[in-house]
C-alpha cells in the first residue's frame, strides 16, 4: 500500500516565509557591505561613526570571520528556500549558518570592538537575536525533518 504524501502545514509556509524575509535582509546587507556601498553603509552605522571606519574594521576581520559571515547569511537564505521547498538540504544550510555565525560573532565578541559599538544602543544586541534566530530556524527545520515533512 502506497504511503499518501503529507500535507504541508500552514506553519510550514509562515515560518519559511517569515524565514525567507528575514535573511534576505541579511543578504542585502553582506551584499551591500561587500560592495562597498558608503550610502548604505552611512545609514546602518551607529550615529557618529564613519561608515569608512566601519568598511576598514570589516576589511580588518580575519579569514575565518569573513567566510564566517559569508556562510552564516548565504546558508541561511538557502535554508529558507529549501525549507519552503520542503527539503532536508534546509537543516544542512542553516547547520552551515549556525557554523558560519559562530566564527564571525565569535570574532565580533572576542576581537576589537566594532567602531561605535559603545554607543549603538539596543542594536548591540542584534548579533544575539541573529542567532537565536538562526538556532530556532536550525531547529525548526530539524523538527520538520523529523515529522517527515522534509523530502530528499
Amino acid at each position: 500500500m502506497a504511503t499518501a504524501p503529507l500535507r504541508t502545514p500552514m506553519h510550514l509556509w509562515v515560518v519559511g516565509v517569515l524565514s525567507l524575509l528575514w535573511n534576505s535582509f541579511g543578504a542585502y546587507d553582506y551584499s551591500m557591505t561587500r560592495m562597498r556601498n558608503m550610502d548604505y553603509l552611512a545609514g546602518m552605522s551607529p550615529p557618529g561613526v564613519d561608515p569608512a571606519a566601519m568598511l576598514a574594521y570589516i576589511d580588518g576581520m580575519p579569514l575565518y570571520a569573513q567566510l564566517g559571515w559569508g556562510f552564516g547569511v548565504w546558508g541561511a537564505l538557502v535554508g529558507s528556500i529549501a525549507l519552503l521547498l520542503r527539503k532536508r538540504a534546509a537543516v544542512w544550510a542553516f547547520g552551515v549558518s549556525i557554523a558560519g555565525m559562530i566564527l564571525s560573532f565569535g570574532y565580533m565578541f572576542f576581537g576589537p570592538p566594532m567602531p561605535g559599538s559603545e554607543a549603538a544602543g539596543p542594536m548591540k544586541y542584534m548579533p544575539l537575536i541573529i542567532v537565536i534566530l538562526g538556532l530556532a530556524q536550525f531547529a525548526y527545520a530539524r523538527a520538520a525533518e523529523r515529522k517527515g515533512l522534509l523530502s530528499h
